[in-house]
């Protein structure tokens, strides 16, 4: 089998399509944020949530079905990463998101990524860690929340759920775990360069 027809396998497998869908959703989103339309917003939020959702499932049926191939350990964290930067620009844009925050957290990002490509070329291995899994789940959550913004009357909750404020709170846990996070790959690279010194 040829690189081309391996690489187009592993593309059209299902959990692989699953999360090159996640991608189609994001254009949806973003056309759909309004800072003055509640509607449009808890239309762009369920969007979103489930977008994220997706990322379980095709996560679940890559390990169920024996599918994990490199692509899709390149395309999945992409796929993360651009629905989540794509909607907290807009959101700045849109003034509902402080900017210091997303440059913050697209600089960690753009850091850990340098880390992992100086480390691969030193054939160094660094696992990702627990801290920015949940730095994700955070992450997406807190974006979900804000996109739908006003508060809702919800079951079990006497009073209007403010989800603006909900949305913050977990964006702020995020960056708090983001940056937590990058000093675990930093330590850990560190670690490998001493090793592969000895």
């Amino acid at each position: 089998m040829s690189a081309y027809e391996s690489l187009k396998r592993e593309m059209l497998n299902l959990p692989n399509m699953i999360t090159l869908g996640r991608l189609f959703l994001i254009p949806p989103v973003i056309w759909l944020i309004d800072p003055t339309d509640p509607v449009r917003n808890l239309y762009a939020s369920l969007i979103f949530a489930a977008a994220s959702l997706l990322d379980i499932l095709d996560g679940y049926l890559a390990r169920k079905q024996g599918l994990v191939t490199v692509f899709g350990k390149f395309v999945d964290p992409l796929a993360d990463k651009l629905m989540a930067m794509s909607a907290m620009i807009y959101l700045v844009v849109v003034n509902l998101l402080p900017a210091w925050l997303v440059v913050v957290m697209l600089g960690r990002d753009l850091y850990i990524n340098g880390i992992r490509q100086i480390a691969a070329e030193r054939g160094i291995v660094i696992a990702a860690g627990e801290g920015g899994k949940m730095k994700t789940v955070f992450q997406l959550v807190g974006i979900c929340c804000v996109l739908a913004r006003y508060p809702y009357r919800l079951p079990f909750f006497d009073a209007p759920f403010d989800f603006h404020a909900v949305g913050m709170l977990f964006l702020y846990l995020a960056l708090a775990l983001s940056l937590l996070s990058a000093m675990t790959y930093t330590v850990a690279f560190r670690d490998g360069l001493r090793t592969n010194a000895d």
